[in-house]
């Protein structure tokens, strides 16, 4: 972050007496560690006294790890090999225990001899190494250590009061070698500069960011850590929402057309004509979004619904809005199936609003044009057209909109289907469609939780739906224990076969496809031990139909649909399945989005355990869209106790999806959530947890807001514009823009 001179010496020089330019190449490649600056913010995940033991009983598999603990014995082992045939090879097994459990360590050939001279019983060290199963205990093989030896000069209660850092490490690269080259530049931290505003420093009563640095990697108390932590998390929170308050400051600036609805136009003649009321929630975010149009600026808003609220409806009746005033709107959609989809509900919603000559037309109609990559040249070369000369009023399309061809007469809005799946070109492209920048609705059914969206989508207004509209079923789901119970399956089955017969449909979703190329590099590659489960490769659609329609569900007619399938085809089988002509539809996750069959009420997800809990609650979503009640099982051989069923369970007991994106997020780390820039090692967020400092990511918001309302360009504050521009290396630019 703070990069200064001092800060910005790359870590070749600043550790070749200490550690060598291996151990900088392997900061480089493996932590993305590159200077001083980099290193100081690199803190530890945890800290061990050494008085204090790891819990042994709590590792995770497969995962890297680094434990204190005492040798309760060690025992020398000959055995014959090929390599030592007459029974010369060695094995030495050392038994660690913190008191709570025990593990065990093995050491082969000759890298025996040290650790047997070192590893006496009643010794303390730390060790490190990737936790495995064998003969059903957890072990590591061959871990890196470091023995805790008490100085000569230390009382014995300050040796064992020491707070050890335990840092994120890698295999290459043991957390006790990433303390001593901290140690070596800890005495830069004195150069940092302060990207904290002073009044804002001392009004809440944070420490200077040198003594935080200080305090996070060499602290003698918990509270010099915590202090450390308090700050830090300010400078992360605070950095960041500068830069989303200067991209809001930026994009209020820029000039846009004012759209305001022509009262007694096509929008008005769209609501008489709608056979329900919306509901509260719909009136009220739609009072938001015309408001916004009614600017001249352009909007930015995130339009948030939970699965089934009428999203889609509150966009429609926006695009009506920018039609009446005659403008142009477009509907980007990530795939073709979900373009489609959305064509169909909106032209059917329409009706003969939807088959209008020129816009502004006095019958108050449009056209609504469709624009997909495997058009036929023909219909393309038509839709371009209705484009130009502004016939088509709404164009709805993939990412076949954005190329350069495509050309709008006057494109006033842009909905944007499903934000995570589209980057900044290519939002950004479409916007550069318009003669001035068009107003823009970003729209997600993927509940994010307050902080989130302040965090990832904090260069947009928010608007939440959260009510679900009248007539829509409840939807009763469970956890299927395949392998603990292999009769409730066949129940499972039993209750498709039912729903079947009652006139209804149901949807049976799998991981992957089945036509896949086996890949060696991933049949080579191990996964959890943690069960046999996990070794088997993912349930396949062409499979599992195939199994289902000779086997459990025989007579019944099911067809498959998968993303490799062509359009045409895929079409076909959406548009058999929306009429009634198909009982069972086994899908991969093509499905997740839009898709809209109100006569499916089941759905059985297979190894429901390879989906996120934010996919899952997606993919339930899909039944109980009609008045008859839904119903989601969620098939898994996991064993009960894994996180796995654990995460499984939690979809099960909820239809809340705000709630669930909560464990979802606790579940994972915010890494994953926050996209891949901030994955990275340098620019991730490091001490401030989205969810638990909910609080400081609020408060830093509006401190941030004020601050660019007062000093656009922070010529006043340059501490701030060198850690802004320390954060804004061009991946996380490119972040920002997703945002």
């Amino acid at each position: 972050m703070d990069l200064v001179p001092a800060l910005e010496e790359p870590l070749k020089q600043s550790l070749k007496s200490v550690l060598g330019p291996a151990t900088a190449k392997v900061m480089a490649e493996h932590l993305g560690l590159h200077t001083v600056g980099d290193l100081l913010h690199h803190y530890p995940r945890r800290y061990e006294e050494r008085g204090q033991l790891t819990h042994l009983a709590e590792l995770p598999m497969d995962e890297h790890v680094t434990v204190v603990a005492q040798v309760a014995d060690a025992r020398l082992h000959t055995f014959a090999s090929s390599k030592a045939p007459r029974g010369k090879g060695q094995r030495l097994e050392v038994t660690i225990t913190d008191g709570s459990g025990r593990l065990q360590l093995v050491f082969f050939g000759s890298g025996v001899h040290k650790p047997h001279k070192e590893l006496l019983p009643g010794t303390r060290a730390m060790f490190a190494g990737k936790v495995s199963v064998f003969n059903r205990r957890l072990q590591l093989a061959h871990p890196a250590y470091e023995l805790l030896k008490g100085d000569a000069e230390e009382t014995v209660e300050t040796w064992a009061g020491t707070l050890i850092p335990i840092y994120p490490a890698t295999a290459k690269l043991e957390s006790w070698k990433i303390g001593k080259a901290l140690q070596t530049v800890l005495p830069s931290a004195q150069d940092a500069v302060d990207p904290l505003p002073d009044s804002l420093r001392e009004g809440r009563g944070l420490v200077p960011l040198p003594e935080a640095l200080l305090k996070i990697h060499r602290p003698h108390t918990k509270a010099d850590i915590d202090a450390a932590r308090d700050r830090l998390k300010w400078d992360e929170a605070f950095v960041l929402q500068v830069a989303l308050a200067r991209r809001r400051h930026t994009d209020a600036q820029l000039p846009a057309v004012a759209r305001k609805p022509s009262p007694d136009g096509l929008l008005t003649a769209f609501d008489d004509r709608l056979p329900f009321t919306l509901t509260d929630g719909q009136v009220k975010v739609s009072k938001e979004i015309f408001d916004d149009l009614a600017t001249e600026h352009p909007m930015h808003r995130l339009l948030q619904g939970e699965v089934g609220s009428g999203k889609t409806m509150v966009a429609l009746r926006a695009m009506l809005a920018v039609v009446d005033a005659g403008g142009q709107a477009a509907m980007l959609a990530p795939t073709e199936v979900l373009a489609q989809q959305h064509h169909r509900s909106i032209t059917e919603m329409m009706g003969e609003l939807a088959e209008g000559g020129m816009l502004g037309g006095a019958e108050r109609a449009t056209k609504v044009t469709l624009l997909t990559g495997s058009m036929g040249t023909a219909g393309r070369r038509q839709a371009l057209l209705d484009l130009v000369t502004g016939e088509a009023g709404i164009v709805i399309g993939t990412h076949a909109l954005i190329e350069d061809k495509v050309q709008f007469h006057d494109l006033g809005l842009v909905v944007v289907d499903e934000q995570h799946r589209f980057g900044v070109e290519q939002r950004d492209a479409l916007r550069g469609k318009g003669k001035q920048p068009p107003h823009l609705l970003v729209m997600t059914a993927t509940p994010i939780p307050r902080t989130v969206a302040m965090t990832v989508f904090g260069d947009l207004e928010t608007s939440v739906l959260d009510q679900l509209p009248a007539g829509r079923s409840p939807i009763a789901s469970h956890v299927v224990p395949a392998a603990d119970k292999p009769h409730f399956l066949a129940r499972a089955w039993e209750r498709v076969r039912e729903e079947v017969s009652n006139g209804h449909q149901a949807y049976v979703v799998c991981p992957r496809i089945g036509d896949e190329e086996d890949d060696p590099k991933k049949a080579g590659k191990k996964k959890s031990a943690e069960d046999e489960a996990e070794k088997r490769p993912p349930l396949a659609v062409l499979d599992v139909a195939a199994q289902l329609a000779a086997g459990p569900l025989q007579g019944l007619k099911v067809e498959v649909l998968h993303g490799r399938m062509h359009p045409d085809d895929k079409d076909a089988v959406m548009r058999r399945f929306a009429a009634g002509d198909t009982d069972v539809l086994v899908a991969t996750t093509v499905i997740e989005v839009g898709v809209n069959v109100p006569n499916a009420t089941a759905m059985v997800i297979m190894d429901a355990d390879r989906f996120g809990v934010s996919q899952l609650h997606q993919l339930r979503g899909r039944v109980g869209r009609g008045s008859a009640p839904g119903l989601c099982l969620l098939v898994s051989e996991m064993p009960e106790a894994s996180p796995a069923r654990q995460r499984l369970t939690a979809v099960a007991s909820t239809l809340d999806g705000f709630e669930l994106s909560r464990i979802d997020l606790e579940q994972r780390r915010e890494g994953d959530v926050l996209g891949q820039a901030q994955s990275g090692a340098r620019t991730s967020l490091r001490v401030l947890s989205v969810i638990e400092d909910e609080e400081v990511i609020a408060e830093a918001r509006e401190e941030a807001t004020a601050v660019v309302a007062a000093d656009p360009e922070l010529e006043h504050l340059p501490g701030l514009r060198v850690a802004l521009d320390a954060l804004l290396d061009d991946e996380r630019e490119q972040y920002l823009e997703k945002g």
